[in-house]
């Protein structure tokens, strides 16, 4: 750490500053660089914005982007400059053999990621240079499908990819400027190059409202981070390895665990949030009029915080965090892989993906184990529910105030327990970490999903056969409508995480 430290500008007042508000000296430098996307955005809508020469509008992006790369990494910016020049070069040499050209650009970008990790990796979510690199890794992929989608026929192409399709390739210039955009390389978001191109251009300056909204933004952002910042320090993720977590109470531990959750996730949203600000005060998220004819300036957020507030499933987490990360796997790996003609099969391809994409550690397979598990069982009772609860029960059920109060505060605290449950591999990364975690709770995921898969295949078993039996006594009974009563699972069309 220290010959690392000493590649980088200023590490000495850097790490000063850092020990004095007793935060890491990288988490620190992130902070500033996150902040630094407004008085970047000031700046370009001020004096840059309204130069006619678009060469000036890449340099500046390009110039500043890696600027601020270099003071976050160092020398270490050098890996990102490789994987940029290299997909620049493959476009040139190769784009027109589309298969040969995204195998090798896709094999490129993972296997360099996947060697970094393997370089770098700790028992802990580290700061390197593979941070931002593993979103620029998704945006030289991205970039290099919509190249190969550029050369089909307009007829061939989804809606999708009719909106990213490039028909000429950029400028080395401009694909420098595109992958550092400021507030956009390092924690994402993830946006095409066509919309780069779009706001260089100016197609989004004619609409106003972009500056209030990005301070909108920002506030949330300060909020969130602020709460994050005082519930993890007094529920710190060290808390729950230490013996003193597993002697509370069994119902303190899994509503600890739920809320420690939270404020890790709040951790991810607060960034997401400050960054997303400085994209919509400089003007790149334009996404049209919303309902009531105003400007719509979420076209990059990554996150939904009313679903993520009020929402009470994982699903409705999987569908509120992370949303453009998750719209780039549905976009370029889920409906990519159409031919298979199998939406699980698509559905695990993009789970593993993502998986892959996070790194070697196994909580991270975990995680995406348990989103799939989770979210599917979360469809089996709602399913069972609908079709074989309500219709005998739901009279009652339904004009009963005490039920519909009972209801709330289950599903409330369903979301809370089971999100500790679902996020604990995610940070603590490490088997012999979470494990201890997990056996702390009693193993109480696995026990609920367990226990529930139990009920619902042996209940569908006898009740099938008990209806099968009925069908075949009286010739009139259709066998189907008992199998609409309990359906097999169908895959949801999802796009990922």
């Amino acid at each position: 750490m220290a010959e690392f430290a000493e590649v980088l500008p200023h590490s000495g007042l850097m790490d000063g500053i850092a020990s004095g508000v007793g935060v890491p000296v990288e988490a620190l430098r992130l902070l500033l660089t996150i902040l630094a996307g407004y008085p970047v955005a000031a700046f370009y809508q001020k004096l840059i914005a309204v130069i006619a020469d678009k060469t000036v509008h890449h340099m500046f992006f390009a110039g500043c982007g890696a600027g601020l790369c270099y003071f976050n990494y160092g020398r270490d910016t050098y890996h990102s400059l490789i994987a940029i020049v290299t997909t620049y070069f493959l476009v040139l040499l190769v784009r027109k053999k589309t298969k040969i050209f995204l195998a090798i650009n896709f094999v490129f970008h993972m296997s360099y990621l996947l060697l970094g990790y393997f370089y770098t990796s700790s028992n802990d979510y580290d700061i390197l240079w593979t941070m931002p690199h593993c979103i620029l890794v998704l945006r030289m992929i991205g970039y290099g499908f919509d190249i190969t989608d550029g050369l089909k026929e307009e007829s061939e192409l989804s809606k999708d990819q009719k909106e990213t399709a490039l028909k000429e390739p950029p400028s080395l210039l401009e694909l420098l400027a595109f992958s550092y955009f400021p507030s956009g390389f390092l924690v994402g978001p993830q946006f095409p190059f066509r919309r780069y191109k779009a706001f260089v251009d100016g197609e989004f300056r004619q609409h106003g409202g972009n500056v209030e909204a990005g301070i909108r933004r920002f506030g949330a952002g300060a909020f969130y981070l602020i709460v994050c910042q005082v519930g993890l320090r007094y529920l710190p993720d060290s808390y729950f390895l230490t013996p003193e977590f597993a002697q509370v109470s069994f119902i303190k531990r899994i509503y600890f665990l739920g809320f420690w959750a939270k404020f890790s996730l709040y951790k991810y949203i607060s960034c997401w949030l400050l960054t997303e600000g400085a994209l919509i005060c400089i003007g790149l998220t334009y996404k049209g009029e919303d309902k009531n004819g105003e400007p719509d300036w979420s076209g990059c957020s990554n996150v939904k915080l009313k679903l993520l507030e009020t929402g009470n499933t994982m699903e409705h987490y999987v569908q509120s965090f992370n949303v453009n990360t998750n719209q780039w796997v549905g976009q370029y790996v889920y409906k990519r892989l159409k031919f298979l003609n199998n939406r699980t099969i698509s559905y695990g391809a993009a789970l593993g993906f993502l998986a892959v994409w996070h790194g070697y550690h196994s909580g991270y397979y975990m995680t995406f184990l348990m989103e799939y598990m989770v979210v599917s069982t979360e469809k089996q009772i709602t399913r069972f529910y609908t079709k074989v609860v309500l219709p005998q029960w739901g009279h009652i059920l339904n004009n009963s105030d005490i039920y519909k109060l009972l209801y709330f505060i289950t599903l409330k605290s369903y979301n809370i327990v089971f999100m500790g449950w679902c996020l604990t591999a995610f940070v603590f990364l490490k088997y012999e970490r979470w494990i201890v975690v997990y056996g702390a709770v009693s193993y109480y995921g696995f026990t609920l999903l367990i226990l529930w898969a139990a009920f619902y295949h042996t209940y569908n078993h006898f009740f099938r056969s008990s209806s099968r039996k009925v069908a075949g006594e009286d010739p009139k009974l259709e066998d189907k409508s008992t199998d609409k009563l309990i359906e097999e699972k169908k895959p949801e069309d999802k796009k990922s995480e």
